[in-house]
């Protein structure tokens, strides 16, 4: 069964959910109208997913059989092209027959005739002795790192940054929507179909960073220098892709990423059109955890003006300075900011909450703690806004009334 990236697997992975079409098996009743089929298009998924070509009347149809036991009594007629009468029929019986097909990749094949998605799979080589009562530990391990890789991929289309922490996540997220990931076959495969229409920048994005990656991690190796992780950064290598790939190599002997282009859409500019795999061991986490770490210390704090709902308040007595966080409306790509107040910005915190009016702030946001606090805070002001929007706002705010509190324990991070 294939599962939406955002279902609970045990690790993080990024939000966006579509059922797959054959979620659970072959369905018969739900198969590709045959009209809007590419005769070229299904040739090239069967040669991807391993089926072989056994025959057929060459410049007219061919026949396909699929790898392994699959094999045995299953075959595909596939027109070599739509210039013949029976063309379609050819089509509607090749299709129909893969939905009832018992090979594993024929609902992929068909995922990707419905939905055109660029495919990016993952491979881990995990030794024997890791397999059995550990594999489910070693599927979430796989989902979570994939989607964790996906995500950087998407943080990057939004914007080049070493450590982007809590910026642009929604965005990143969002573009991600309708991205299907397949079974993660004893924590060793999986495989993610990313549509073309809403997520080929996130594929090509990838493609350039992983490969920008490797070649990083080869020069460290090789000279001991960080210089070419700096210059990655251009490529959209981040804190985040060297997390996700450390966490895809570890407790393996190696892995390796793999993208394939939606034949459908053809390759897209500036990209090969069978992409080289990019493999990595363990023996190059050392330079990964290196410039995860760099990327984090030498990110730059952001000068911002920020928009927010109050949405809780914090100070040890009933004077003096406070923190306030604030649910951002406008201003920065994230969705809480964390601000130290004195007492004065502390009162009119507190008076624009009561009011249902949201707070304007400038500041910087740091680094430490994901972009999630501002310092330096002045120009603190009430933002005036129409009566139909203070209503839809006092609206969220009393449903989050628990998090308006003049004092209490911890830390809201």
């Amino acid at each position: 069964m294939h599962r939406s990236m955002d279902e609970p697997t045990g690790g993080t992975v990024p939000a966006g959910s579509r059922a797959h079409p054959y979620a659970d098996g072959p369905d018969p009743g739900r198969v590709p109208d045959p009209a809007r089929v590419d005769p070229a298009v299904l040739g090239a998924l069967l040669r991807r997913h391993g089926w072989h070509r056994s025959g057929g009347a060459r410049g007219r149809y061919s026949r396909w059989v699929p790898p392994g036991p699959a094999a045995t009594g299953t075959s595909l007629l596939v027109p070599d092209t739509t210039a013949f009468p029976d063309s379609e029929d050819l089509l509607a019986e090749a299709l129909l027959a893969l939905t009832r097909s018992a090979a594993s990749s024929a609902r992929d094949i068909l995922l990707a005739l419905t939905v055109p998605s660029d495919e990016i799979r993952w491979w881990r080589d995990i030794p024997e002795g890791a397999a059995g009562a550990s594999d489910w530990t070693g599927t979430d391990q796989l989902r979570a790192a994939a989607g964790q890789i996906l995500l950087a991929g998407s943080l990057a289309v939004r914007g080049r940054a070493g450590y982007h922490g809590a910026r642009h996540r929604r965005k990143a997220r969002r573009a991600l929507d309708g991205t299907l990931v397949g079974p993660a076959a004893d924590g060793r495969e999986l495989t993610a179909f990313v549509p073309v229409t809403s997520g080929r920048a996130v594929a090509v994005q990838l493609y350039a960073a992983l490969h920008a990656a490797r070649e990083a991690v080869d020069y460290q190796r090789a000279t001991g220098g960080m210089e070419a992780f700096d210059a990655a950064v251009a490529a959209g290598v981040s804190r985040e892709l060297t997390e996700a790939v450390v966490a895809l190599v570890r407790g393996a002997e190696s892995a390796r990423i793999t993208l394939a282009w939606a034949p459908a859409a053809g390759t897209p500019a500036g990209c090969p059109a069978g992409p080289e795999p990019v493999e990595f061991s363990p023996g190059d986490l050392p330079a990964l955890r290196l410039a995860g770490a760099r990327y984090l210390r030498d990110e730059p704090a952001v000068a911002v003006r920020i928009t927010g709902a109050v949405v809780r308040l914090r100070r040890s007595g009933p004077r003096g300075s406070g923190v306030v966080r604030l649910r951002v409306l406008a201003g920065a790509e994230i969705a809480h900011v964390r601000i130290e107040l004195d007492e004065e910005a502390y009162r009119i915190a507190g008076h624009a909450h009561l009011v249902g009016l949201p707070l304007r702030v400038e500041g910087r946001l740091e680094n430490r703690g994901g972009f999630r606090r501002l310092t330096g805070a002045s120009g603190v002001a009430p933002v005036q806004v129409d009566e139909a929007e203070r209503d839809r706002l006092m609206k969220s705010l009393q449903e989050n009334v628990d998090f308006f509190e003049e004092a209490c324990a911890g830390d809201e991070e």
